[in-house]
């Protein structure tokens, strides 16, 4: 009897396997139906994200380096990333050849600006020490033309006269040696003080450039964990890597007490998004991990970043909580609430479907089906609102049928359908 019965059950199991297996090759495939959900339906955007700390203290390079047209300069040495550092601590070292030959050619400006220092005062000294001895045979001759007049007296007016114009010459000629002279002093003045100010000008050249030259070396301005600087395009200056002279941060010291997301959000999603937005965040790392936030600020101009194939626009989410285990770089997980819909009736994307710009589901009417145009709401990823069209309690296609011929159409009224 037990074998009997074994056997019955065995013979059945193959007739259903048949039934199953013919009326899989009639259709072609099964239909997957779905209710439509009733409740909270939430339209949200997802994206990953990167933390960082919304205040840090930036570790800069040598300031005023452009001064020697010099626009970049590269890491020798940096401590690693992470690492717990004191004020006074060291943090890097600059390469220092492309300065040290800017020294050198001050060095060189330098001594040729004390060589025309010391020309000039050698010139000025013989040239008015000329002038000066001009000044003295003047006046001898001055007096020689004094006493010539006096002598002349005894002579004829003629003789007189010839001594008064040579008196007058000498005197003439004196007096416009001596203005000569104080223009010629001034003239040794002056070029003295040009100069001395190119001296001047030379030294400060090389007090500075020794001063920059100190800076090479980089030091901790304060205590807390190094995290390198990144680039426009994500990546992170390390050893080797070069300091803009515009923006001379080496690395930064982040300040953990506020930390926040950086996220990117493609062309079509950035017009949902808006300062103040609530966003619900996850950690990689901590997968249990549950954060809020906020969105603080949204680009207004778009970038075309590295790994995305379309332009993308910065969106700043601010963390409410202040958790030790936040540290940057780590990746979120970042869902920002859009809005908020109570009490509604939604259904998957995949049960709705478009022809001629209307909207339509294909559901179960007993053992038919009929083609039903809907009017939707919003939606996200997954899912739409449908405002008029069916009910919790339809069974809607997830696919479009393999045979359409002969399914109704159901239109909803012209108000709704011209909306």
């Amino acid at each position: 009897m037990k074998k009997q019965l074994i056997v019955a059950i065995g013979v059945a199991i193959i007739i259903v396997g048949v039934w199953f297996v013919n009326s899989s090759g009639e259709t072609g495939t099964s239909d997957l139906y779905v209710k439509p959900s009733v409740g909270e339906f939430v339209v949200d955007v997802v994206t990953t994200g990167e933390l960082r700390a919304k205040n840090s203290k930036e570790i800069m390079g040598p300031q005023g380096i452009r001064e020697f047209r010099i626009n970049n300069m590269t890491i020798q040495r940096l401590i690693p990333e992470g690492t717990i550092v004191k004020q006074g601590d060291f943090i890097a070292e600059l390469d220092r050849s492309e300065i040290m030959g800017k020294m050198q050619d001050v060095q060189l400006d330098l001594q040729s600006a004390q060589s025309q220092v010391t020309q000039a005062q050698l010139d000025s000294t013989l040239e008015l020490s000329q002038a000066r001895d001009n000044l003295i045979n003047l006046t001898f001759a001055l007096e020689e033309r004094e006493i010539a007049v006096d002598q002349s007296k005894y002579e004829s007016p003629a003789v007189q006269r010839q001594a008064e114009i040579e008196l007058d010459r000498a005197k003439r000629q004196l007096a416009q040696e001596t203005k000569n002279y104080q223009t010629k002093v001034k003239q040794a003045e002056a070029k003295l003080s040009e100069v001395e100010a190119e001296l001047a000008k030379r030294q400060n050249e090389l007090t500075k450039i020794r001063d920059l030259m100190s800076q090479f070396t980089i030091y901790a301005p304060d205590q807390g964990m190094l995290i390198y600087r990144r680039n426009w395009d994500g990546t992170k200056v390390t050893e080797g890597g070069q300091v803009s002279a515009w923006n001379p941060v080496v690395a930064e010291l982040p300040d953990f007490s506020v930390m926040e997301s950086v996220t990117y959000i493609n062309e079509v999603d950035i017009q949902k998004i808006e300062v103040g937005q609530n966003v619900e965040l996850g950690l990689d790392a901590v997968a249990d991990k549950k954060l809020s936030g906020f969105v603080v600020d949204v680009a207004n101009i778009g970038e075309q970043r590295k790994n995305y194939d379309s332009k993308v626009f910065e969106v700043v989410i601010e963390v409410n909580e202040n958790d030790s285990l936040l540290r940057p770089a780590m990746t979120t997980s970042n869902r920002i609430i859009i809005d908020t819909f109570e009490d509604v009736l939604f259904a998957p994307l995949e049960a709705v479907h478009t022809v001629d710009s209307l909207n339509y589901v294909f559901k179960k009417s007993g053992v038919s089906t009929i083609m039903q145009q809907v009017e939707l709401g919003a939606m996200n990823e997954n899912a739409v609102i449908i405002h008029r069209g069916v009910a919790a309690s339809d069974e809607l296609f997830l696919t479009v049928p393999e045979d359409t011929t002969g399914i109704e159409r159901a239109m909803l009224s012209d108000l709704i359908t011209n909306r």
